[in-house]
Order: C-alpha cells, then sequence, then structure tokens
C-alpha cells in the first residue's frame, strides 16, 4: 500500500482530502503542523507528501528544505494559494515535486499523484542487518521500523561495523574509513563506541551488540 503524508492545517479540507485518499486506496496519515510532520516522518516510510505551505507554525519550508538536504527523491506535491506565486516559486527552487493552487479539483490533484508514484524513483541505498536498517542516502537508521538520531560519527562508525558485520573491525580500518576531516583518532574510537552503545541500549536494540576485542578492534554481532 502507498503511503500518504498530508500536512495541511485546514480540518475541513484535511478531512475531505484524507477521506477521499482512502477511497483512491492511499494509506494517509494527516497532521496539522510541521513540528508533527517532522516526528511522522522519522517514524514512518513514505512514498509521496502532500505539503500545505503557509502553515501556522512557518517552517514549512525548513521542512521541505530538510528533506531535499537529506538526498531523498521522496515525492512532495505542494497546496498553495492562487494568489501566492512567491512561495509557489519558492517552494519549487526548494525542491517540491509537482503543486496545486487552491481551491482545486480532486481529480486534478489525484491525476498529479499518479504522474508523480509512476515515474521510476531511484532506490534509496540501504543495507541492513537483523532488524536494523541504514539508509544510505538520508543517513537514517530504522530498529524494528521505528526510527532513531545518531549524529554524524555515530551514524558512520555504526554504517562501518554493519557493512562488516560479524567480522573484526580494527582501529586502523575506522581510521582510514572514518578520518575525512581529520577530526578521529586512535584514542577517540573507544570513546565513539561507548557513545554509540549507549544509543542502541537507548533505542532498545537488544538483540545486537558491539563486541571489544581486545588488542584488535570491534565486532557488531547479534545476541
Amino acid at each position: 500500500m502507498i503511503n500518504v503524508l498530508l500536512v495541511e492545517d485546514d480540518p475541513a479540507l484535511a478531512k475531505n482530502l484524507h477521506l477521499n485518499l482512502d477511497l483512491e486506496g492511499y494509506n494517509t496519515s494527516w497532521v496539522q503542523n510541521i513540528k508533527t510532520a517532522i516526528q511522522k516522518y522519522h517514524e514512518q516510510e513514505f512514498d509521496l507528501v502532500i505539503l500545505d505551505i503557509g502553515l501556522p507554525d512557518g517552517s514549512d519550508f525548513q521542512f521541505l528544505q530538510k528533506i531535499r538536504e537529506s538526498k531523498s527523491s521522496l515525492p512532495i506535491i505542494i497546496l498553495t494559494a492562487q494568489t501566492d506565486k512567491t512561495s509557489l516559486i519558492k517552494g519549487l527552487e526548494l525542491g517540491a515535486s509537482d503543486f496545486v493552487k487552491k481551491p482545486f479539483e480532486l481529480q486534478e490533484l489525484f491525476a498529479r499523484i499518479k504522474s508523480l508514484l509512476n515515474r521510476p524513483l531511484r532506490r534509496e541505498p540501504q543495507i541492513s542487518y537483523g532488524e536494523l536498517i541504514m539508509f544510505v542516502e538520508q543517513r537514517k537508521v530504522i530498529y524494528k521500523e521505528k526510527n532513531f538520531e545518531l549524529n554524524r560519527r555515530e551514524y558512520d562508525i555504526l554504517l562501518h561495523l554493519v557493512e562488516h558485520a560479524e567480522s573484526i573491525v580494527s582501529r586502523s580500518s575506522f581510521l582510514t574509513t572514518l578520518d575525512k576531516n581529520s577530526d578521529i583518532f586512535d584514542r577517540t574510537i573507544d570513546s565513539h563506541i561507548s557513545h554509540l552503545r549507549a544509543r542502541l541500549k537507548q533505542n532498545k536494540v537488544a538483540d545486537l551488540k558491539i563486541s571489544s576485542i581486545y588488542g584488535v578492534g570491534y565486532r557488531l554481532e547479534k545476541i
């Protein structure tokens, strides 16, 4: 089933859209502000976003920009008022896939949705180990269908461990792979690993562990 994230603060319009999207066979999640939209976006995988611009919290463009900066090719349709040409242009410049001007006919919106979803989409590169999935371009981590946040260095270390799961990863391997900005050193690897272990525990990743191999390095393995 195709998952659609609908971001719209007008309850009457949103309820009508939600109902008709469901009737068309889409699984629709409706939120009324950008804060909740960001939370939903991290919790669930979506195939399409319908984004009203001009929301009360005023951060709709930040949400659009955040998605595109993560290199996601997720189709995004923006809803805009007939007279709001400036916002329309800005939305398209930030990476919106298409737009529909209010008021609009449902048939027009559905036609644009079908057109976008029929386009061949480049599959997001991902790597997995057990129930842990890492989306390489979005730098997103999913465990048991829930997203959790890692900082840049934690993500890089975990990705390297997953790529070599059940094998010993030496300190020199970490240094060679991760030392792109000269901000990781042999003496800091243990600290980064410790923080990563805490993150995994915090997010209840209970069936995986990072084992220390004395004098050699680390190994990611299943419990």
